[in-house]
């Protein structure tokens, strides 16, 4: 499919026919500003069909782009999107952009929790989104995070609740 060679992953996917990533191939592509390159350009596109833009290529910092209100109606929609961000977000994990998928995470955490427009993308983004994250200490501040936004706060699930608490 499409996706997998924009995003491949070290695991199979849906595709039963496409071949998971070798730990080799994934160095080899990390060492080519070529593969690099067109890889950002893939997770712009994607970034802009989903109604976000890329705002800061260090950083990975995104804000909701123009057309985000049917874009995220199309989200809302859609099941599907949410495997194919999952996908995105883990690719992004194995090609060394970690502060990519804490942005990209982010972004859903506030857009489902804290802006309530992505109603149909919360589950995923609790469920899946936060745990692609790959730093321990950046999943945390994400799941405290989470747990500050969500309401009601007593049925959150994601975390210990006597660690979030205390949590700083």
């Amino acid at each position: 499919s499409f996706l997998f060679r924009l995003f491949p992953l070290r695991e199979h996917g849906m595709n039963w026919r496409a071949k998971p990533l070798t730990c080799q191939e994934i160095q080899a592509f990390r060492k080519s500003k070529e593969v690099m390159d067109r890889f950002i350009r893939a997770y712009k596109l994607m970034l802009g069909f989903y109604g976000i833009n890329l705002v800061n290529e260090e950083t990975g910092e995104l804000e909701r782009a123009e057309n985000w209100r049917e874009r995220f109606e199309n989200l809302n929609r859609f099941s599907h999107n949410n495997l194919r961000i999952t996908r995105i977000l883990k690719c992004l994990g194995e090609m060394g952009y970690e502060d990519y998928q804490v942005h990209l995470v982010k972004f859903f955490l506030t857009e489902t929790l804290v802006k309530e427009t992505l109603p149909n993308v919360k589950r995923s983004a609790l469920d899946y989104f936060l745990f692609t994250v790959r730093s321990k200490e950046k999943r945390r501040e994400l799941i405290h995070y989470a747990w500050q936004h969500f309401k009601p706060q007593s049925s959150f699930v994601w975390g210990p609740r006597d660690k979030l608490q205390k949590y700083r």
